[in-house]
């Protein structure tokens, strides 16, 4: 097929099902030649059967409109004398083209024509794209889809996709397409071939965007423009960026000025939503000179969008020079994927993520992982190109190295963007990254938290041990070997201790021995262990954990000098420490948490939210007096009920034996849901939560912390218990001693205000963008009944909207209120 002659045909279809006895409804074709659309065609086809109200509802055909339709047979000449002589194009090609020749071939026609999946191609050439649903790559791409889901408007919508990937395909240096032909033969079906046709067009490379090394071609780094002064006006800042001031805005800015020179750390409340990130972006880099400015912020996810959107329009605007800065594991490293293309891989994914990666590198400017939002799909191949943090010096890749540029970078910028995890690690072994810079902890309350967490690691021994047992059947050296013998021996030992005495906490001799063989080994399957012998931890115990179908051993170890934030931190310029929430108890303060004395204040006053409100069960029976079983059938009684309302419902565990007793009541009651480890990781069933598959998700752990909820415009979450950390736990239990013997209340001073900021946290997870509308309802009643109960209901009082009601009001007053 000569160029000139190559057309395509770009189909969708709507049929009475997604099933393989599924009958055509709907059909819209766009033929393209040469780049250009010629032709369109579009049809309704009668089924002869009555259509569910799903499709009626999601397609808006009705059996009304159906039945004057003509039946196939009548359209089956006019549709394949169409498509006979093209190549035929879907989103999702194989559901599309098999239904189609399907029905072509009942009417006496064989449909032979070559097929090209743009659900795939969209994946490879817009690597960085969250979805590729055809919504989704229409809002990303501005493609035209007011119609969606009627035949015509899709396949038009799809032809605009095509245009544009071909149009970019044609655009990208040829020596990148040439390498990505290498590995076109793992794409669905005849999808190579719009790669040929691009290749065909395409230019080499302009030296002036991009290198190339190694047949790996990257984006050229920009050269820096020089520095414009800020103003010390805020409103004239903000209007050179294109926006206006607001007056809540521009009173925290005048905050961060004003405490700017005063030496002790600057305490300032602010609530998310008031544009507080310009707020201290802007006065900080228009007085600050030659310092450094570092802002730590909760999570990866958020220092993206932060550096996306804020940084990126001041760069643009006063081309301030700015990097941010995650761990190394971040970064992809060029050594490893270069040895990755040397083969083939037997799996057609992990080939077509090559190809995939191979676009990104000529987009990316920070070689960050992050980029690639669906890299969860395949997690192990992504592991395995992650960068270690070491660069050896006979690299391929030494002066192109992404981590050793941001690295690099970090110490270079004026503006330097990390995250509360990061810091910790840096600083704990460099106390310099820090000295004398102007320091921001944004949502400084999280960093209480992600403390807790710093301070403490587990190992998975049970994994490890069959690790090890395994290596043990195989050659090794003698050393190697005789290590492993010991080190299982002892691990062995002792965890047979701890479940027949009930022996948990681990001597520091025993720790000291382990440490040792652990530091001898060379063993990249137990690098984890490594790791965690690595880590400067003071206390170690094991403990025991029910996964969905095993039982595990956990070796846990802790660090206990963590609580003195103050004194861990190296003294600096500036420190800022901003939050929403500074006074989380009548007894407690944030900065009491985090160990400062010398402090400054600053507050702006606060708004509750009004499109989130919070619903306290009366109803619900005092945990502490049901047994596992009763408290299992409160919760999934409720569960049940609140699904009548029609709304997807996040329900929130501190416990998995919990989760998984209620999970399986559901079950037995044939109420659809996800469990957190029953049906898959938490970023797995999550996607599917979102997607709609079910519109009840039961987690834990992560869903606490780290994962927010977008997509839904109104939302349940359902938190079944206060989350106080485990009083048996050893942690806990250290962490009560040394803060008894500084003269404090271990309760009221440290577990009830960590209790209620993972409280809060867990409630803004269905709460992060505007025109969001979220209900929470509390499942503990300890709030009503307990001493501390009136603290917990002060603190959430001054963030949101509380009522303490029955069960069944709840359910009316939450109906009313999520309309």
């Amino acid at each position: 097929m000569t160029k000139t002659k190559r057309k395509y045909a770009v189909v969708d279809l709507e049929a009475t099902s997604a099933g393989t006895n599924a009958t055509i409804i709907q059909v819209g074709i766009v033929i393209i030649e040469n780049g250009k659309i010629t032709d369109t065609f579009e049809t309704d086809v009668n089924p002869h059967e009555k259509l569910d109200d799903h499709i009626i509802h999601l397609t808006g055909i009705t059996d009304e409109q159906l039945a004057q339709a003509p039946d196939f047979g009548q359209v089956a000449y006019k549709i394949y004398s169409l498509i006979e002589d093209c190549i035929f194009v879907a989103h999702n090609v194989k559901f599309d083209a098999n239904l189609l020749a399907e029905q072509l071939f009942f009417e006496g026609y064989e449909l032979r024509t070559p097929r090209v999946d743009t659900v795939e191609l969209a994946q490879v050439f817009y690597p960085t794209l969250e979805k590729y649903n055809l919504g989704a790559l229409a809002n990303a791409l501005d493609l035209d889809l007011e119609d969606a889901h009627t035949a015509i408007a899709d396949a038009q919508a799809t032809a605009q996709l095509f245009l544009k990937m071909t149009d970019k395909m044609k655009h990208l240096p040829k020596e990148l397409l040439e390498r990505l032909l290498d590995f076109a033969d793992n794409l669905l079906f005849e999808s190579r071939l719009v790669l040929e046709e691009a290749y065909a067009e395409a230019d080499l490379m302009d030296v002036a965007d991009y290198v190339e090394w190694q047949g790996l071609i990257l984006r050229k780094q920009r050269e820096p423009l020089p520095t414009r002064k800020l103003s010390t006006d805020f409103a004239l800042n903000m209007g050179l960026l294109g926006m206006d001031a607001r007056n809540q805005q521009s009173q925290f800015a005048d905050l961060v000025e004003q405490v700017y020179d005063q030496p002790e750390t600057s305490f300032l409340q602010a609530q998310a939503g008031l544009g507080k990130t310009y707020g201290y972006l802007l006065p900080l880099l228009a007085m600050s000179q030659d310092e450094q400015i570092i802002v730590s912020v909760p999570t990866k996810i958020l220092q993206d969008q932060i550096m996306a959107n804020e940084v990126k329009k001041i760069e643009d605007v006063f081309h301030i020079s700015a990097t941010s800065l995650k761990g190394p594991s971040n970064y992809i490293k060029l050594d490893v994927f270069y040895a990755s293309l040397q083969q083939e891989d037997s799996n057609r994914l992990v080939n077509r993520y090559k190809m995939q990666l191979l676009v990104w590198l000529t987009e990316t400017e920070t070689g960050d992982l992050d980029e690639i939002k669906q890299k969860q799909r395949f997690a192990a191949y992504f592991d395995q190109i992650k960068h270690d943090g070491d660069l050896e010096a006979s690299s391929l890749f030494a002066d192109l190295d992404f981590w050793q540029r941001r690295y690099d970078l970090a110490s270079q910028s004026k503006l330097l963007l990390t995250n509360h995890a990061y810091f910790l690690e840096r600083v704990q072994d460099d106390k310099a990254f820090a000295k004398d810079k102007v320091l921001i902890f944004d949502e400084a309350q999280k960093l209480v938290l992600t403390l807790e967490s710093f301070s403490r690691g587990q190992l998975n021994l049970t994994q490890d041990l069959q690790t090890m047992s395994k290596l043990l059947t195989s050659p090794l050296p003698l050393l190697q070997r005789r290590l492993l013998e010991n080190l299982s021996f002892e691990l062995s030992h002792l965890a047979e201790n701890f479940y027949q005495n009930g022996l948990a906490q681990i001597d520091s001799d025993h720790m000291d021995r382990l440490r040792n063989s652990v530091q001898a080994l060379e063993v990249p399957s137990l690098e984890k262990m490594e790791e965690f012998f690595a880590l400067p931890f003071t206390v170690f115990w094991f403990e025991t954990e029910q996964s969905a179908d095993k039982r595990l051993t956990l070796l846990k170890g802790a660090r206990e000098d963590l609580l003195d934030f103050q004194a861990f931190l190296p003294e600096t310029r500036k420190t800022y420490m901003i939050s929403a929430t500074l006074d989380i108890s009548p007894q407690v303060s944030l900065p009491d948490l985090l160990g400062f004395d010398q402090i400054s204040y600053g507050r702006i006053p606060h708004h509750i939210n009004l499109n989130q409100k919070i619903w306290v069960d009366k109803t619900m029976p005092d945990v502490s007096t049901l047994s596992s079983e009763d408290y299992a059938f409160e919760i999934a009684q409720r569960l049940t009920d609140l699904r009548e309302l029609g709304q997807p419902i996040l329900v929130l565990f501190t416990a998995k034996q919990a989760m998984f007793a209620v999970s399986d009541l559901l079950e037995r009651a044939e109420v659809k849901h996800l469990t957190q480890e029953k049906n898959g990781t938490a970023y797995n069933i999550k996607k599917r939560f979102d997607r709609g598959e079910t519109s009840l998700l039961l987690g834990t752990g992560a869903f606490w912390e780290g994962v927010d909820f977008v997509n839904a415009d109104r939302m349940i979450t359902v938190v079944t218990r206060i989350p106080f950390n485990n009083p048996k736990d050893m942690f806990v239990q250290k962490l009560n001693q040394y803060l008894s013997l500084q003269g404090k209340n271990a309760f009221y001073d440290y577990s009830l205000p960590i209790a209620i900021l993972k409280l809060k946290q867990a409630i803004g997870r269905t709460m992060r963008r505007d025109g969001q509308k979220s209900a929470v309802l509390i499942l503990d009643s300890r709030i009503l009944s307990k001493h501390y109960g009136p603290v917990i209901s002060q603190a959430l009082e001054e963030e949101f909207q509380l009522s303490y009601e029955k069960f069944s009001s709840s359910l009316t007053e939450m109906a009313e209120f999520l309309l």
